[in-house]
């Protein structure tokens, strides 16, 4: 009598829901959504933490500036004073009356390469004094600031670019949030190599906490999640000084002493105690033509780095897509943060702080409360002077360690993106791929041109249009915008709409179609008739 057969009993049949993650319209599992308000305590350290991952690039686009005119350093101390004013300002509104998400109104870099050559043209930079040097210079900048903020506001208050995003797929959302990621990457770790004794452990220190020890409490406070960048700053700070009064860089090299000491910024002794910043401080603007030409290229790209870091914080912040209305009224609302970085003069305009977004992502902490305390910590060091100035000479390593983690988790949005369109088509891989590229390659172009020739490309006897030109395809994020945008709605055929991710935002695409609409974005009560949503 034979055996019975032995039957192997195989693995349990995967159902077809166990095979991919669904799309989430919002992320789950957030300390504090947009309307949440933490415990006061919290939420003011959590405002500071924002300030201190803000105030870096608030010094570093001034001080690239100031030095290339060879301005003093009780320029570069008051300048920094009025950016912090100003940004302080920018992002009340915002939070108020603009987007209504939780957003710092920073500092732009796709201003700086216009702002330099505003600086370096003849009749400013030959005049020998430094401090009368440093005025023409800012009066020109304040003069382009002022026209030029003309074109966000238009764009935002008349409803065009919201009308334009009504008709923008994820498959061009994405490109342009993972380059708002990667708009400081070459800050990024060349910065932090600048001094790698103090960059790579405050780098360390951050992945530690944020997402390590993440989920270790102190006395059932998640202290690690919700302060990384302030526990690595001040740890990283302190071991700073210490080897600075030790004498560790006494006999350093000139830029070693310059990246790697704590007391070579000027800042502390060059900053007045108590000074409030005011309209026209530094003389009447003077107004240039090509200037405004150039800074409305710059805002246009400034326009669509706001637009990618809307949809990022949306997300981060446990919010639904902002509908296009909103998006125009946030870019309205940053037109008139540009005229003040021009009433106020600034050497900058201003934007989304991606640093700022990525740390919402980092925290888990979306709360529109945090942000806007953040804007008091602002106000008050830019006008005493001498405590924001302690606070701003972080060594700009410990900086660029920041800018690594943050941006980080903006591109990483960026990407998660890509979840509402059908991405095992080739023509929306070739899409977002090619765009991507090109975003990157076209403006390394026109720098490496400009480099070798001493010009862009665009090179005729009009100035504006050359500024406009080189300015306008030098911006990764407009390159990748326009490219990004004219194949995705031109290569439609055979390729429906929810394979392009439109129904995703069809719901969001009118204020009134979603509730939740009304719950993150209706602006106070009172103020919504004066901005009546569409």
């Amino acid at each position: 009598m034979s055996a019975p057969a032995v039957v192997v009993a195989g693995p349990p049949p995967i159902k077809q829901e166990d095979l991919h993650h669904h799309a989430l319209e919002q992320l789950p599992g957030l300390a504090y959504c947009i309307n949440d308000n933490p415990s006061i305590g919290t939420a003011i350290v959590l405002g500071f933490q924002h300030y201190l991952t803000m105030v870096g690039t608030s010094v570093l686009i001034p001080l690239l500036i100031i030095r290339a005119i060879g301005g003093e350093a009780g320029d570069l101390a008051r300048t920094v004073q009025s950016v912090l004013f100003v940004s302080a300002i920018n992002t009340l509104v915002q939070t108020y009356f603009g987007a209504r998400l939780p957003v710092v109104m920073g500092n732009s870099f796709y201003f700086l390469p216009m702002l330099l050559s505003i600086v370096n043209r003849g009749g400013i930079i030959d005049i020998p004094d430094p401090h009368e040097r440093f005025l023409r210079g800012m009066r020109a900048t304040q003069g382009a600031f002022i026209a030029g903020s003309a074109l966000n506001i238009i764009l935002g208050f008349s409803g065009l670019w919201g009308i334009t995003m009504r008709y923008i797929s994820p498959i061009v959302i994405a490109p342009i949030t993972i380059l708002v990621g990667l708009g400081l990457f070459e800050e990024g770790f060349p910065g932090v190599a600048k001094c790698v004794e103090f960059g790579i452990p405050a780098l360390l220190l951050i992945l530690l906490f944020s997402q390590y020890l993440r989920h270790h409490h102190l006395r059932e406070h998640h202290g690690f999640e919700l302060y990384p960048i302030i526990l690595a700053v001040v740890i990283v700070w302190i071991f700073a000084t210490i080897l600075t009064v030790a004498g560790a860089y006494d006999h350093a090299s000139e830029l070693g002493q310059r990246n790697c000491r704590t007391d070579r910024s000027g800042l502390v002794s060059a900053a007045p105690w108590v000074r409030i910043p005011y309209p026209f401080q530094w003389g009447s603007p003077t107004f240039d033509a090509g200037d405004v030409f150039g800074v409305m290229a710059a805002a246009f790209a400034t326009l669509i780095e706001s637009t990618g870091g809307f949809y990022a914080v949306s997300r981060l912040a446990g919010a639904t897509p902002p509908p296009p209305y909103v998006i125009s009224r946030g870019i309205g609302w940053q037109g008139i943060g540009l005229l003040f970085n021009g009433f106020w003069g600034t050497f900058t305009g201003t934007t989304v702080a991606p640093e700022n977004v990525g740390l919402v992502g980092l925290t888990r902490v979306g709360s529109r409360r945090t942000v806007q305390i953040a804007a008091i910590f602002m106000l008050f060091f830019a006008i005493f002077g001498k405590f924001g100035a302690v606070v701003a000479s972080i060594p700009q390593s410990i900086v660029a360690a920041i800018l690594c983690v943050t941006f980080g988790m903006v591109v990483g949005t960026g990407i998660s993106i890509l979840q509402f369109a059908n991405m095992n088509l080739t023509r929306n891989i070739f899409v977002v791929g090619f765009s991507l590229f090109m975003g990157l390659s076209v403006p390394q172009y026109f720098r490496e041109f400009a480099i070798r020739a001493g010009h862009g490309p665009v090179h005729t006897n009009a100035r504006w249009f050359n500024d406009i030109l080189n300015s306008f395809f030098s911006a990764p994020l407009i390159v990748a915008f326009i490219v990004a945008a004219v194949l995705d709605t031109t290569l439609t055929r055979h390729v429906s709409k929810r394979d392009r991710g439109m129904l995703w935002t069809r719901k969001f695409r009118h204020f009134g179609h979603d509730p939740r609409n009304y719950e993150f974005y209706r602006l106070p009560v009172g103020l919504h008739k004066f901005f009546p949503p569409t």
